[in-house]
């Protein structure tokens, strides 16, 4: 998912996207405790996608804040 996307979704949206995406780091870090991950490289990348929705959540708060 590209940032623009995230971007154009709301905040409710973005927490939804957020609580999937842990929950899929959670699966992959049990798959990886039991062996069987058959891609390391998802881990990492299931971490950056995280990483850019809480920045796009943060962006929004702050331009909530400052518009305040």
């Amino acid at each position: 998912m590209s940032i623009q996307e995230l971007r154009d979704k709301t905040p409710d949206q973005l927490k939804e996207e957020l609580a999937s995406l842990k929950k899929a780091q959670f699966n992959l870090r049990f798959q990886q405790a039991t062996g069987q991950m058959e891609n390391p490289a998802q881990m990492r990348v299931a971490r950056r996608q995280a990483a850019r929705v809480l920045t796009v959540l943060n962006e929004k708060a702050a331009s909530a804040a400052a518009s305040e």
